[in-house]
């Protein structure tokens, strides 16, 4: 099953054209990394899969349902609220900053999406907010507040909160570039055994390490626009495209 899918997704703010034709498929179980240069448009491609940004013009499938079809900023596909709401409850997302709640604890941060959104019972919200503290590491935490946490323990919480809803699809908008590089790889690794589980992942990330070892494809964006598509070892060591491999070469 295609669990997200774009056809020629555009978005403009203002005069500049910030999502040029972006057409993109994600497979069931499928790790996907988005590179580039900043102001590529990746971030704002990633918003736009759950609706936190609008489109232009395109399509935008969730789980081969179509919930966006927009011309000229209209979205034409017809669907009550709460059922297009209900789809896209299935892309969880994780941002750059960590966004917890900082008057309530580590538990409460991550319980409170189940029960306010899903409508959870608050006893079987706590067991299963306990049980992905204690598989991002942070078991000892439950009752700590936001303040008392390094940032890579914050954006840990902020997995297992985005985990909690019980998503089919995970996004991640550059989820250690806000972090002291010590603490990187914490993250990162809660990220490769969420890709070693089957989670359908789409990561825009500046981590080359990460992306060889974990995606199944890498996705090098360009002024709004996808130049290249490929498997690891075919992006970083025989790129197609001039302008992937200046890119490359100015990082690695």
């Amino acid at each position: 099953m295609s669990m997200i899918k774009t056809v020629q997704v555009r978005k403009k703010f203002g005069n500049t054209l910030v999502l040029d034709n972006v057409s993109l498929e994600v497979e069931q179980q499928e790790v996907i990394c988005i590179i580039g240069p900043s102001g590529a448009g990746k971030s704002t491609y990633l918003r736009s899969l759950n609706h936190l940004e609008t489109i232009d013009s395109g399509q935008i499938f969730i789980e081969d349902k179509l919930l966006f079809d927009c011309e000229h900023g209209v979205n034409r596909v017809k669907m009550p609220a709460r059922e297009r709401t209900v789809a896209l409850l299935e892309v969880g997302m994780v941002f750059q900053r960590f966004n917890l709640f900082p008057h309530r604890t580590v538990l409460e941060n991550v319980m409170l999406s189940p029960v306010h959104v899903r409508k959870v019972p608050v006893e079987t919200a706590r067991a299963k907010a306990i049980a992905l503290l204690e598989r991002v590491g942070l078991s000892d935490k439950l009752h700590a507040y936001p303040n008392q946490l390094s940032g890579g323990q914050q954006q840990r919480v902020a997995i297992a909160r985005a985990l909690a809803v019980g998503p089919k699809i995970m996004l991640f908008d550059e989820p250690t570039s806000a972090l002291d590089p010590e603490l990187v790889g914490e993250v990162l690794n809660v990220m490769k055994q969420l890709a070693q589980d089957g989670t359908t992942m789409l990561v825009v990330t500046h981590e080359m390490g990460f992306a060889r070892e974990v995606a199944d494809k890498i996705v090098f964006m360009f002024q709004g626009s996808v130049l290249e598509c490929s498997p690891p070892e075919q992006m970083f060591t025989n790129p197609s495209q001039e302008r992937t491999r200046q890119f490359l070469q100015s990082i690695l």
